[in-house]
């Protein structure tokens, strides 16, 4: 992706102008775009659309709590060459052989600029992000074993996700070019379902977004439904072909939604809504 190219989101993506904004800054300052927003509000997939509408390959590191960063630069498997060692595999005189490479060497050595996702990054220990600072500034790191140096041909384009579940420190934030992606408004998510139901009746979208704002509004919820869910949420409207008078008027404190599996997560979210319609219904 050039300084000249510019990101507009694409057709099965809706960008806001602030997230566009942010991309395009991101990309001609080759900084790592650190997208924070709630779970579900399409940080992931942003990465992917930017591949797709750029045209270039995605690596996808998918941080998990037990994550080092030195995996994502390369792992020496001294273990497998010791047995081989043992067995008498020729394969023991050229270390080479036991060095696994990891996500940054690879979009290090691409042959084409890649799209470099490091996902959930707050999942990680916390002296995760602070491990990468050095990789991420020089865009290089040594191979010890090999005393071999991974430089990057072009600086790669990252996004590093967060669900804000952890503080990241200073010093990394100040590397990274910031957005968060704020819950879609009305309008928004109307963009959002027209590109995924097309041709979806605009009576039940109203109705269902009229249900699925007021969910979200109730207080005491653990975890409020996201974009994801309510399209599974509608996805099941339209398949079950639910009539709209079993949406109409229906608020969420007083009677529980149809097919509620999708849009409530957990017991303790559940058992709110029963209590409210049990409260609601006694003093009806």
């Amino acid at each position: 992706m050039t300084p000249t190219q510019r990101f507009e989101g694409t057709k099965d993506y809706v960008a806001t102008d602030d997230l566009k904004v942010a991309v395009n800054a991101a990309v001609l300052l080759r900084r790592p775009l650190l997208v924070k927003g709630e779970p579900g509000t399409g940080k992931t997939v942003l990465a992917h659309e930017i591949a797709k509408a750029v045209g270039a390959p995605l690596i996808e590191w998918n941080v998990k709590s037990t994550t080092k960063a030195q995996q994502g630069l390369y792992e020496y498997d001294a273990v497998a060459r010791l047995r081989d060692g043992q067995l008498g595999d020729e394969r023991v005189h050229d270390i080479s052989n036991y060095i696994r490479k990891g996500k940054l060497w690879e979009a290090f050595t691409a042959p084409q600029l890649p799209v470099l996702l490091i996902d959930e990054i707050d999942k990680a220990d916390i002296e995760f992000p602070n491990d990468l600072l050095q990789e991420l500034d020089r865009m290089s790191f040594d191979v010890y074993e090999t005393h071999e140096t991974i430089a990057a041909r072009e600086r790669p384009i990252v996004v590093i996700t967060s669900n804000n579940e952890k503080e990241l420190p200073d010093a990394f934030l100040r590397r990274c070019f910031f957005h968060y992606i704020k819950f879609p408004d009305r309008g928004t998510m109307q963009a959002i379902i027209d590109v995924h139901f097309p041709d979806i009746q605009k009576t039940l979208v109203t109705k269902a977004m009229d249900i699925f704002y007021d969910v979200r509004e109730v207080p005491g919820l653990k975890k409020k439904p996201s974009t994801s869910e309510l399209l599974d949420w509608l996805k099941l409207l339209m398949n079950e072909d639910m009539p709209l008078d079993v949406l109409q008027n229906r608020d969420p404190t007083k009677a529980i939604p149809p097919l509620h599996g999708a849009l409530l997560k957990n017991e303790q979210d559940v058992m709110l809504f029963e209590r409210l319609a049990f409260m609601a219904r006694r003093n009806g």
